[in-house]
């Protein structure tokens, strides 16, 4: 139970007055029962009604507290096996219904479906708020955490026992009564509002759709941008024409190649404006409250700011640490935009009627330029990245590095036909499943993720991992190849390395198994990951010409070496802003705040130059407003990548470069299958013999090292 708190937890363990929940006649039994099938049991995704998550949860709900209930009513004296594996133990039923509940949720969401949401949030918040402040089962977990090193545990048992007890003291286990209650109110009122966010967010991304239908309206579009803005508007029952799609995948190449200016602006203006839009489905309201109970809730559990409650339990341990690392890179960041755009302005001021450089002209002059200095068309290293074959180039790629193996599978059950499986081997035998939903389709929320169907653990025998990377590339004419550009292929691999790393897991408990570990390090193996498609071998194997098969050839891969840091100001200062104005909002305490006002002021003092918005505008930041999840944690993804590059400079100094098999045995033994049964930190000076120099981030982006 402790390592996922039935949906509460990463909602915020929520807990106000639940509202009426629709009719359904159904009982919730398929989502309830344990899982069959081949490889230890498989998700009945065909078995999955709406109707019957309801009842399901309230069931599953009722299983995990009368479980709980036991536990803190033992008789016998509090050990580890009677409370914290005992806990462990307990939830299995919810554990079941919540992944499919967070499936549909995010990649199948109808209006059925998120009428379901809103009224079981405040239940699930509620849900979680019984078992943290359960006071006779902090008193248990208590004891046994206080007598950890007496007791004869093993490292792993005792860092269990810490974690444990950490969480509930973190969530107001030794608060008054009074405060208790007071943090479950603003807990449930969190659920509401960051549900609200969410469903406002992909009304906006789903409702606002450009169409565009003469042939003066596609100028500049590659004709695989084209075949697939056709498709998305078949799709939508208008064929003949092209969908635009307000979604980062499609919004992304139209501003890239697009020669028309006029829709160019239309197309960013939509997408930035997101959320923000002065209607129904506006998020600054709901920002201004998730501020406010944020602060009085770190307030109340002892903590100045959300953001100091927050990295506390992180690698970073205070804002003021992560704030350094921020602002240590944001002068070269934005002092490279600077050059960028000189260098694209330049370009505008030959051609005839030139324009000065707005938002919407960033990607489409700064391909200009880079086909001006390194002779390189992105367009045409696209024509060698097609989905499939570069997915079997992370295949290759894991199997050289971690000894993994991808067999096809077609015997178990998927929650949409896009959806394909495979069976990852390890040393011949079975390690665990791969599920890939590729595809950008109505109700799935935009972006890309990995998520963990099931945990490895081998508590009581071993249980196998199941996990899913979901994109949302999209979908091209039938028959014809998915083609990704060079970012998309980037993000690939990255997702992939957050699969590998919950497949990699080899840990005794769940709650520290795989990708559960602190927030500013869960991005690390992930980010390594990346590091494997521009080697030579997977371009060579596996970027493939759409059309003639033929390889990418090596005079290409050297421009797209040559080229590796180019736009890195636009990359890292459109990060970095997001990550600053996270941390801002989270420092600023109780103040009344007007979201639109303060990201526009703060950036002004921060210099952020006009030519890009944030990555994520403060309206449409899901990171941190459609969950706590990466609230005031914006910045892991920073803090992470100097841990990766760090670790790519250990496998490129070694004899057998990205490919050197002993670095990569240091990686598993130290990282990819250690889950969070050792400190993160610790971890990472086994893995590299010291700590991370931020050097090496800095000469992958070709910032001055100073």
């Amino acid at each position: 139970m402790d390592r996922r708190m039935f949906l509460a937890v990463s909602s915020a363990a929520l807990g106000a007055a639940a509202l009426p929940l629709p009719a359904f006649a159904a009982d919730g039994a398929p989502l309830l029962a344990p899982w069959t099938g081949p490889y230890g049991g498989v998700p009945a995704f065909d078995k999955v009604k709406v109707a019957d998550f309801a009842p399901a949860l309230e069931a599953a709900m009722a299983e995990e507290l009368a479980e709980v209930e036991a536990i803190a009513n033992n008789p016998e004296p509090a050990t580890f096996e009677n409370t914290i594996a005992a806990l462990e133990r307990s939830g299995a039923a919810s554990e079941r219904v919540s992944m499919f509940y967070g499936v549909w949720g995010a990649t199948l969401s109808t209006p059925e479906m998120r009428e379901v949401q809103t009224a079981m949030a405040p239940k699930l918040s509620a849900h979680g708020d019984a078992i943290l402040q359960n006071a006779k089962l902090f008193a248990r977990i208590e004891a046994v955490y206080e007598g950890r090193e007496s007791a004869g545990l093993t490292p792993e048992q005792q860092r269990l026992a810490w974690k444990g007890w950490n969480r509930f003291v973190r969530a107001g286990a030794k608060l008054s009564p009074a405060a208790k209650t007071r943090v479950a109110e603003i807990n449930g009122e969190l659920a509401q509002a960051f549900n609200a966010f969410n469903q406002n967010l992909l009304a906006d991304e789903t409702d606002y759709v450009l169409y565009l239908k003469t042939e003066a309206e596609l100028g500049g579009l590659p004709q695989d941008v084209r075949d697939a803005a056709a498709a998305a508007a078949e799709t939508r029952g208008r064929p003949g024409e092209y969908a635009i799609l307000n979604t980062r995948s499609s919004m992304d190449p139209f501003l890239t190649y697009s020669d028309r200016r006029d829709l160019r602006e239309k197309v960013w203006r939509t997408y930035y404006s997101r959320g923000d839009n002065g209607d129904a489905h506006d998020n600054n309201g709901l920002i201004q409250k998730i501020l406010k109970l944020r602060v009085e809730r770190a307030n109340l559990l002892g903590y100045p700011t959300h953001a100091h409650w927050r990295l506390e339990a992180a690698m970073a341990k205070t804002p003021e640490a992560a704030m350094d690392l921020l602002m240590r890179v944001w002068p070269a960041a934005i002092a490279r935009v600077g050059e960028e755009v000189a260098e694209m302005q330049a370009i505008a001021d030959a051609e005839k009627g030139g324009v000065k450089i707005e938002p919407w002209d960033y990607r489409y002059y700064a391909e200009k330029v880079r086909a001006d200095r390194y002779a390189l068309d992105m367009n045409e290293v696209k024509a060698y990245l097609q989905l499939d074959k570069l997915r079997e180039g992370m295949f290759w790629a894991a199997g050289e590095v971690y000894g993994m193996s991808f067999v096809p599978v077609s015997d178990v059950p998927v929650a949409h036909p896009d959806i394909k499986v495979w069976e990852v081997r390890r040393n011949g035998a079975h390690l665990g499943l791969w599920y890939f939903d590729p595809y950008a389709r109505t109700g799935k929320r935009s972006g890309a993720w990995m998520n963990a169907y099931r945990s490895q653990q081998k508590m009581d025998g071993p249980i196998t991992p199941i996990v899913s990377n979901n994109s949302n590339f999209v979908k091209g004419a039938a028959g014809q190849p998915v083609l990704i550009s060079w970012d998309d292929a980037t993000t690939m691999f990255h997702e992939f390395g957050h699969a590998i790393h919950g497949l990699m897991s080899n840990v005794t408990y769940p709650s520290l198994s795989g990708t559960s570990v602190a927030r500013d390090y869960v991005e690390f193996p992930s980010q390594v990951n990346e590091a494997w498609l521009p080697t030579q071998p997977v371009l060579s194997r596996f970027a493939l010409h759409h059309e003639t098969g033929e390889p990418m050839p090596q005079a290409l891969v050297d421009k797209i070496a040559a080229a590796s840091t180019f736009r890195q100001g636009f990359e890292v200062t459109e990060y970095l802003a997001s990550a600053l104005i996270d941390m801002k909002l989270h420092l600023a305490g109780d103040a009344d705040i007007d979201p639109d006002a303060f990201e526009r002021e703060e950036l002004a003092k921060l210099g952020m130059p006009r030519e890009l918005p944030m990555r994520h505008r403060t309206p449409q930041f899901a990171h941190i407003f459609a969950s706590d999840g990466y609230s005031a944690g914006y910045y892991s993804y920073l803090w992470s990548e100097v841990l990766s590059q760090d670790a790519v400079e250990a496998f490129k100094a070694a004899p057998g470069g990205m490919y050197d098999k002993q670095v990569a045995q240091a990686l598993i033994d130290h990282v990819m299958s250690v889950g969070d049964t050792v400190d993160p930190a610790e971890g990472y000076r086994a893995f590299r013999g010291r700590d991370p120099d931020v050097g090496a981030y800095l000469r992958d982006k070709g910032f001055p090292v100073t």
